[in-house]
């Protein structure tokens, strides 16, 4: 498909035909979402099935993490040498079938290899799902990754809902899976025909690396920048429960309240990201971002009560938002590796600090209390300022 790359849309064909382009890839970007979400649902369900402790289901868990970190290398080179228009045809379509699986096992180990094929499908999706944004936002020459990690979140909401209405009609997770399964089918074959396809920076092309080759500083700084505010989102994902159960005090109902506001305020982040990036730039937005993160983390830690541990939760959200979208958005703007190659590369450091944040998160909190951890991580987003600061490519 032959589409221009022009800013200008006084062309109504041009323009329809982005916009085109930016719901398919906005498609992609939300079915993910939805069927991770679908199995977030389900987790109770199927771990009182297998009867597991909560110690062996953590244990378990750990194996989507292990296959995402595993194929990181192996996702970037498929996407890279096959495109990741080509790689959409099938990767959506097999994360959800190894959803499915998940709710078929009826053992322990069987989850954990499960788990571990989901991570493997979602990581793929993930590569290829991100350098057709960083395509798609080259067509608009405008900041609008941001919107693309909106309709993930935005999914998070929808299929934790599905999950709540499947539960009360008490539909199993095997026909709920196969439900969302077949509507991911239908979605990534009515709008793969409108992605488009890759491009390679001519600077990249000729290059052969070797397998083992020193990494290239602006894609390493990016991926430490990638790690700290992954391991923001981690604490908030994993401890905002218990600390304002254990440390808020908050009773009930209430003690979900400060995972919400984080939630709400990281959707809605990411819905006016656009907006914000094309007034202010990149550079300017993460630099706040930091800063607000170091703030609502140390006003939840000096003053832990309900309405101001909200708050303090309400300005992580909105700075944890776009710093995720930026720095995959930055891909676009390095002449020296192709996007999918890049991404691979940034996606396997951030990621690291999700997965290493809140173990670290629960050491401390050992050895000292949860408090003390999450002021530590207010340094995470202090540091996320500092390294923005000290990047000199971008605006």
């Amino acid at each position: 498909m032959a589409i221009s790359t022009h800013p200008d849309t006084s062309d109504p064909k041009i323009y329809s035909t982005k916009v085109r382009v930016r719901i398919a890839v906005s498609s992609f970007y939300f079915f993910q979402g939805l069927c991770f979400a679908s199995w977030a649902s389900r987790i109770p369900d199927i771990k009182t099935a297998l009867e597991l402790s909560d110690g062996a289901m953590g244990s378990i868990l750990f194996a989507l993490p292990a296959g995402q970190m595993c194929t990181m290398p192996v996702s970037g080179y498929l996407v890279g040498k096959y495109g990741s228009k080509s790689i959409m045809y099938f990767s959506l379509p097999l994360y959800s079938l190894a959803m499915i699986l998940l709710s078929l096992c009826t053992d322990a180990w069987q989850l954990a290899a499960a788990l571990f094929l989901f991570g493997i499908t979602g990581n793929l999706c993930n590569i290829s799902v991100n350098t057709q944004g960083v395509n798609a936002e080259r067509m608009y020459h405008r900041p609008i990754m941001s919107s693309f990690h909106g309709a993930w979140s935005l999914a998070g909401f929808t299929g934790a809902l599905i999950g709540l209405l499947a539960g009360a009609l008490k539909l199993s997770p095997t026909h709920h899976f196969a439900v969302i399964s077949v509507i991911s089918f239908i979605a990534t074959y009515a709008n793969v025909k409108y992605l488009v396809g890759d491009s390679t920076p001519k600077a990249a092309a000729p290059e052969k690396k070797k397998f083992f080759s020193k990494p290239d500083p602006l894609i390493l700084q990016l991926g430490i920048i990638g790690f700290f505010a992954m391991s923001c989102e981690g604490a908030m994902f994993d401890w905002s429960g218990v600390y304002f159960k254990d440390i808020v005090g908050a009773q009930g109902a209430w003690t979900s309240l400060g995972y919400a506001c984080f939630m709400v305020m990281m959707a809605a982040g990411r819905f006016v990201g656009d907006k914000i990036v094309a007034k202010t730039g990149k550079k300017r937005i993460m630099q706040f971002n930091g800063l607000l993160i170091a703030a609502g983390l140390l006003i939840a830690v000096l003053f832990p009560y309900i309405p101001t541990a909200a708050f303090g939760f309400l300005l992580v959200g909105f700075g944890v938002s776009t710093n995720i979208p930026n720095v995959y958005s930055m891909v676009g703007q390095q002449q020296k590796m192709s996007a999918s190659a890049a991404l691979a590369a940034i996606a396997s450091i951030s990621y690291l600090g999700f997965l290493l944040g809140p173990p670290l998160i629960g050491y401390i909190s050992e050895i000292l209390n949860l408090r003390i951890s999450y002021a530590f991580v207010a340094l995470f987003g202090l540091m996320i300022t500092l390294m923005v600061t000290r990047l000199k490519v971008i605006k």
